[in-house]
């Protein structure tokens, strides 16, 4: 008699995973309830969802969702287009590089936040003021990661490909952006969700549309049950950004030996 084929095993990361966050949905169920912790400061899981459930249904959750989405998407597009071009520019030209090193240094510790009272006065309280800081954080991790990615360029493929011939463009076409794509695709990764940080402050100090200011009015209407669930709620778009990130850099660099699981020779 054969012996059954065994089922398709579920990884282990996924069930310590799992179990991790069931014990997590627990505590915050009890532990306000064992401690007697007053509602109106830290409400059981259970009051905390009903408050969400009740909320995901109407305009004004939509709107603000889309609006944050919104923000996010566009603020980190442009910060990728600005990070990558200017980034291949100083990358590959030395001498612009060390021009601009001080002042980069000098800019990219700057935080965001601080310029809130620069953006409300020049732009308003409206998405352009929101659009400033988000690409303003998010271009320095991409214009960094691009830099090192051209910095990597091996030399000896650079002067091959000049050998034969390759212009230019040829060149940052066939050997430069190969070689820089995986180090974009880090500064991509850490600007979505830089992008995303910089989205929900920029509502929550400005008041910009959006998930922030929608937990700022929960906050001032003393409705925290609201509060907690909003804050979920941008966790889990967090988390959907990040997975979503991550699918699409092995998508695209698949071909790399990161992606592929090889080690290199």
């Amino acid at each position: 008699m054969s012996a059954r084929p065994a089922g398709p095993r579920v990884p282990r990361t996924v069930v310590l995973g799992a179990t991790g966050l069931a014990l997590t949905a627990l505590a915050a169920e009890v532990l306000p309830r064992a401690l007697g912790v007053p509602g109106d400061v830290l409400p059981p899981l259970s009051v905390i969802l009903g408050a969400l459930v009740a909320e995901l249904p109407t305009p004004q959750f939509r709107a603000a969702l889309a609006a944050t989405v919104v923000q996010w998407g566009l603020g980190l597009t442009i910060a990728v287009v600005l990070g990558v071009s200017v980034g291949v520019v100083l990358g590959s030209v030395p001498w612009l590089r060390r021009l601009t090193a001080s002042t980069v240094e000098f800019l990219r510790p700057i935080p965001s936040v601080a310029l809130v009272p620069l953006a409300v006065l020049v732009l308003g309280t409206q998405l352009r003021s929101a659009l400033l800081l988000i690409v303003y954080a998010s271009f320095w991790q991409v214009l960094v990661q691009t830099m090192y990615g051209v910095a990597d360029v091996d030399p000896v493929a650079e002067q091959t490909a000049r050998s034969y011939g390759l212009g230019r463009w040829a060149r940052v076409r066939h050997v430069l952006w190969p070689t820089a794509q995986p180090y974009v695709a880090t500064g991509v990764r850490l600007a979505a969700a830089v992008a995303l940080i910089l989205a929900i402050t920029a509502e929550l100090v400005i008041g910009s549309p959006g998930l922030g200011r929608e937990i700022a009015a929960a906050q001032s209407g003393g409705a925290t049950a609201l509060v907690y669930g909003l804050v979920l709620v941008t966790g889990l778009l967090g988390l959907v950004v990040n997975v979503g990130v991550r699918a699409l850099e092995r998508r695209l660099l698949r071909w790399h030996v990161s992606v592929r699981g090889e080690v290199a020779p």
